[in-house]
């Protein structure tokens, strides 16, 4: 794992960055957002990436544009000695030019501690193996229903520097934060730092999962006394979180009330933050199926109550809040087939999640993709224990999945996630559900999940059509 940065070199103690020389090192979404930042602080910006200019395509344009120098085909660790101040996308893993820089005592900051030293708004900061794009949307929603100026993004599409736009002394920002921006982070201090679950997930990146979870607990090392950390009653892999908690401890549990939190008891989710029970909702109101949805609106409503948003805001956010799209995504229902878009469950945990809102026994499940080294023996566990009809197997963890499932459940190798949702409604009957929640990253042959998740949902709207006068 990439070590943490933990002091600061006095040059950048504050956020001044006027005729400082930058690196900008991957130039995706993170990069070029830190780009418009660093440009407008008057910073003199390289931008570097493993991509040639070519591939590069409109950004490269973009970077010029803005008077930076391209240095591409790679991370050149020479690179190192020539800047003040190396800035890194989260996607980039360690390389010999992060190497250089930090024994040169180069400071290596990601886009989230570039924006950190630049925000004066105070922030509410998720982390979590699963649930944190949901959670992390339904906090920006009520915070904007109880009138709060502020922006919601990080890992979740706008990144932190873009959101600076919004910031102000009286702003909140709702910020996802993935344990690959988490490593690089000194300044930030959350008001709120939820940490919703820990669940095996980058173990391709990570040497073990207590190296991943240290990544995680960084967010709860960053904050002060006087702040509030919010982790699941629930989620026994998360209790090892509480010994990292530097603020005031908050809970939230499916089961019944904790001692300071929120819960769900009797079908009604309740908060309790020290000045009593206060009632929010019943469960059956919330438009998002799922118990693992209605954990995140429990971690959602007890963040925002903390930071002060009103009960009637939070209640009536989470009534209407909409779901995000390849989260769970009803996408069509066709001859008494339902296709569910769950691209974003990149994890085998994610999928035990999405498995558990519906029936036993109709779910044509389609798994599979870029394996990033879990452990599958729950999963495939449940699998069997709900009576799954079929699996359909697709990208490159097919081989493992099917030596996996031989001899336990049925299943097709399908290879490409439109043949699996046509192979899943031509065997599905009415009333069952074809579900992608491929339990694996896209990167084997997609860029990202949207793409994958729209993908299937140009499957399904082509069956649609297909079956128009069926």
């Amino acid at each position: 794992m990439r070590s943490m940065v933990r002091t600061r070199n006095p040059l950048f103690a504050g956020p001044d960055l006027a005729g400082r020389r930058v690196l900008v090192v991957g130039f995706g979404t993170s990069g070029r957002a830190a780009l418009r930042l660093l440009t407008a602080r008057g910073a003199v910006v390289t931008v570097n990436d493993r991509r040639s200019e070519t591939e590069l395509g409109p950004a490269a344009d973009e970077a010029r544009a803005a008077g930076a120098t391209l240095v591409c085909d790679g991370h050149p660790a020479e690179l190192a000695r020539d800047f003040d101040l190396l800035v890194v996308s989260p996607g980039v893993g360690d390389n010999e030019l992060l190497s250089a820089a930090r024994m040169a005592g180069v400071p290596v900051w990601g886009e989230v501690e570039l924006a950190a030293r630049h925000c004066v708004g105070r922030i509410i900061a998720i982390t979590g193996s699963n649930g944190k794009s949901t959670t992390t949307a339904m906090i920006g929603a009520i915070l904007r229903s109880s009138g709060i100026r502020g922006g919601t993004g990080g890992n979740l599409a706008i990144p932190f520097s873009d959101l600076l736009a919004e910031d102000g002394p009286d702003a909140v920002h709702a910020l996802e934060l993935s344990s690959f921006q988490l490593e690089t982070l000194a300044s930030l201090r959350p008001t709120v730092a939820l940490v919703l679950n820990l669940s095996p997930d980058h173990l391709d990146r990570y040497a073990s999962l207590d190296d991943y979870a240290q990544a995680k607990a960084r967010l709860l090392a960053l904050q002060d006394p006087g702040d509030d950390a919010v982790l699941n009653a629930d989620d026994k892999a998360s209790d090892q979180f509480r010994k990292s908690v530097r603020g005031r401890l908050a809970t939230f549990s499916t089961r019944g009330p904790v001692e300071r939190g929120a819960w769900l008891e009797h079908g009604r989710l309740t908060l309790d933050i020290g000045s009593g029970v206060e009632p929010l909702l019943a469960a059956a109101e919330l438009p998002l199926p799922g118990e693992h949805n209605t954990a995140n609106a429990l971690a959602a409503g007890l963040a925002t109550r903390l930071i002060g948003c009103p009960i009637e805001s939070i209640s009536g956010a989470l009534r209407s809040f909409p779901g995000l799209a390849h989260r769970l995504e009803r996408v069509a229902e066709i001859r008494g087939v339902t296709f569910y878009n769950d691209s974003k469950g990149t994890n085998p945990d994610s999928t035990l999640r999405a498995l558990a809102a519906f029936p036993v026994g109709c779910v044509q499940l389609i798994l599979g993709g870029r394996e990033k080294g879990a452990d599958w023996g729950e999963l495939l566990a449940t699998i069997e224990r709900r009576q799954v009809p079929r699996v359909l197997l697709v990208g490159a963890a097919t081989p493992l999945l099917a030596r996996l499932l031989t001899g336990r459940v049925p299943f097709v190798e399908c290879q490409t996630v439109a043949a699996a949702a046509r192979e899943g409604f031509a065997g599905a009957k009415r009333g069952q559900i074809v579900l992608l929640s491929p339990g694996c990253a896209s990167y084997d042959q997609y860029q990202n999940f949207e793409e994958r998740g729209e993908d299937f949902r140009g499957t399904v709207a082509a069956i649609a059509g297909e079956n128009a006068d069926a």
